[in-house]
């Protein structure tokens, strides 16, 4: 089967919006900052999007990258014991922290077992007056979006009588420390020590404390850490200091309104101790004392950075590396930094759990039975490029999954299955099912390759995609197959399901946009296929909509193609389910081109039911396949105003997915 690409309808009357640069929207200044030529690699400007991926990047993305917990399962934790067990299990786990778990006794430890993500939901998750502590041997952690805070014991300002970090690591490898903020601790707020190699610290936000972050307690001369876009505000030391790191690679870095005790020593931005090699590009220092310096054992290398209101030492000797001979990175103009840092460091509330689809999940439904019973906040499932020949099911358990491929086109991330409903019923043939509620498919074709001509069976019925669940949306997504390509239903009869469907693509025969769910589709192409008859090639909608129900199928502001000859097509037809009565579908066409292969009288009966008890109607069609005769019904104006878009989905809950489309 062939489908049209994703190339979407034109909305009338849409303008472009210009984008315009974060920095120049808050025009930073030049007073008082001194700043060095910047490399020809770095970014002009700050882009307005999302500074975020899944991916670990910098030293923790090399000698086989760092992972967490992907392929493990998924558990949302709320309580001290849950998040104990979970983190200290030797299987894999991805563990999402909603809300502020408080550690007791204070300044306790939660031990951190290899192969773990600890995740924030949204940006809810906290741990108060407790650490996370990695023991020697422990490998492939990543820590992201939390907030961890509180632990500091009034008087003790050096930390010398509790040892209370936010997170401390010994001998440990391949770690991925980002979009976290750490404030408050009762020492160090990220100590990484004692030969621990593959680290990256990015994106998050240092406050209100003593130390920052300490690198080192060796002799030995093996860490390898990136460190950037963090935010140093209101540390006094620290902001790193690194002690005999291999490679210590600081870019990006904001380190603001250091703490003023007038300390001549002890008060520093980043400070290359013993015989580290650090390297520093476009970082902003402001209001502080000592922003950069080396031992003489050390090397520092500094590009690009902007210096505003300090004093102090600004070292700089020895030849240290260069990073690009180790990965790739994006380096930001250091004017942007502050802009970028306030946005995007520490927790973030659209960062949630992505579980990658094949690279973490070998299958998609792996990737959905990962997915916690009751889940409360949005997980997207990451399909790659990629034919998926798999059945796939999304239980009403697992609401709120975003269903997302990754190609550059809807038709690069296939999921196909070719099983007929002579073989497990019309429900059983389908390829996705979805009863789950606040489920989200972009970017995705759906396929059911039974081939029909091939084989003769009573049940040819072959689903695409069939679903059950409630605000259920579909964006640039194509549905393939021949009868009952694409089912969208509800519970039960009398319980409303509501489905969007825009800048789609469905293609079928007999019957293949059908059921009871009130379903809109927006901007999208139907293709009515031909089945190589001169008179009756099918039905394009079959509704069963409850009869209590006033809206069953809007199709809006799209497309009727055909490759069908002229006047063999049907509009649809009215499905009453083993005879229910109280099932009369609703269908309204409208705004939309009709092709010439729409019959002049395009509503039939089924199953002993006249189409003219049902609610079928046309509204401001157009093209050759539209007529206003006696047998097409058409809506007055008066009731077209109630029969939008925004009249099927709204509910009781105000559901609005086309809002600012």
């Amino acid at each position: 089967m062939t489908h049209l690409r994703s190339k979407r309808l034109p909305r009338p009357g849409a303008a472009l919006a210009a984008l315009a640069g974060l920095v120049a929207a808050l025009g930073l200044g030049a007073t008082g900052e001194a700043r060095a030529a910047e490399p020809a690699s770095a970014e002009k400007s700050a882009p307005a999007t999302a500074r975020w991926t899944d991916r670990a990047h910098g030293f923790a993305s090399l000698a086989g990258g760092t992972t967490g917990g992907a392929g493990g399962k998924v558990v949302t934790v709320t309580d001290q014991a849950s998040l104990a067990k979970y983190a200290a299990a030797e299987e894999p786990y991805v563990i999402r922290v909603a809300g502020a778990v408080d550690v007791e006794p204070f300044g306790s430890n939660i031990v951190v077992a290899s192969d773990k993500t600890i995740i924030g939901v949204g940006d809810t998750g906290e741990i108060v007056h407790g650490e996370l502590h990695l023991k020697p041997g422990t490998h492939n952690v990543i820590i992201r979006n939390l907030t961890i805070r509180d632990s500091y014991v009034e008087g003790d300002w050096d930390g010398k009588t509790n040892d209370f970090d936010a997170i401390q690591m010994d001998t440990v490898h391949h770690v991925w420390i980002d979009h976290n903020r750490f404030t408050h601790m009762g020492d160090g707020l990220l100590d990484i020590r004692k030969d621990s190699q593959y680290v990256t610290v990015s994106y998050n936000q240092f406050s209100d404390h003593n130390k920052a972050l300490g690198i080192g307690w060796t002799d030995n001369v093996q860490t390898q850490i990136t460190i950037d876009h963090n935010w140093f505000t209101g540390t006094k030391q620290r902001n790193p200091s690194a002690d005999n790191c291999a490679y210590a690679h600081l870019y990006n870095n904001y380190v603001s309104a250091q703490v003023a005790d007038d300390d001549p020593v002890w008060t520093y931005g980043n400070w290359s101790r013993g015989r580290t090699k650090m390297v520093i590009e476009n970082s902003y220092y402001d209001r502080v004392q000592h922003p950069y310096q080396a031992d003489t054992t050390a090397a520092l290398v500094e590009r690009g950075s902007i210096l505003r209101k300090t004093s102090g030492r600004t070292d700089e000797w020895g030849a240290a590396f260069d990073p690009r001979d180790f990965y790739d990175y994006r380096l930001d103009s250091a004017r942007a930094v502050p802009a970028l840092v306030k946005k995007f460091s520490g927790p973030q509330s659209r960062i949630g759990v992505t579980l990658d689809v094949p690279g973490a999940y070998p299958t998609v439904q792996a990737a959905v039975d990962a997915v916690p019973d009751g889940n409360g906040v949005p997980v997207t499932i990451a399909v790659a490029p990629g034919t998926y020949r798999e059945k796939v099911f999304i239980p009403a358990a697992k609401p709120k999954i975003l269903l997302q491929g990754t190609g550059h086109d809807r038709s690069d991330t296939v999921i196909v299955f070719d099983t007929p409903a002579e073989y497990g019923g019309s429900t059983g043939s389908a390829t996705v099912r979805i009863a789950a509620n606040d489920v989200t498919a972009r970017n995705l074709t759906f396929s059911n390759d039974f081939d029909e001509a091939a084989v003769e069976l009573k049940g040819e019925q072959a689903l695409a995609m069939k679903t059950t669940g409630d605000r259920i949306v579909f964006e640039n997504t194509a549905f393939l197959g021949n009868q009952d390509t694409l089912m969208t239903d509800s519970p039960k009869l009398n319980v409303i399901s509501r489905v969007y469907v825009h800048d789609s693509y469905i293609e079928g025969d007999v019957d293949f946009i059908y059921g009871r769910a009130t379903t809109v589709i927006e901007r999208s192409v139907i293709k009515a296929l031909s089945r190589g008859s001169t008179t009756n090639n099918g039905w394009v909608t079959a509704a069963s909509t409850w009869t209590g129900n006033p809206y069953g199928f809007l199709i809006t502001r799209s497309k009727i193609v055909s490759d069908a000859p002229a006047g063999s097509f049907h509009l649809g037809r009215p499905w009453h389910p083993g005879g229910e009565p109280n099932a009369v579908g609703q269908v309204l066409i409208r705004d939309t081109r009709l092709p010439a292969a729409i019959k002049s009288s395009p509503w039939t009966d089924m199953s002993g039911f006249s189409w003219k008890d049902a609610r079928f109607t046309e509204y401001g069609n157009y093209g050759p396949g539209a007529a206003v005769t006696q047998d097409r019904p058409q809506m007055s104006d008066e009731d077209a105003r109630t029969h939008t878009v925004t009249a099927y989905l709204k509910g009781s809950d105000n559901w609005a997915p086309h809002a600012g489309r």
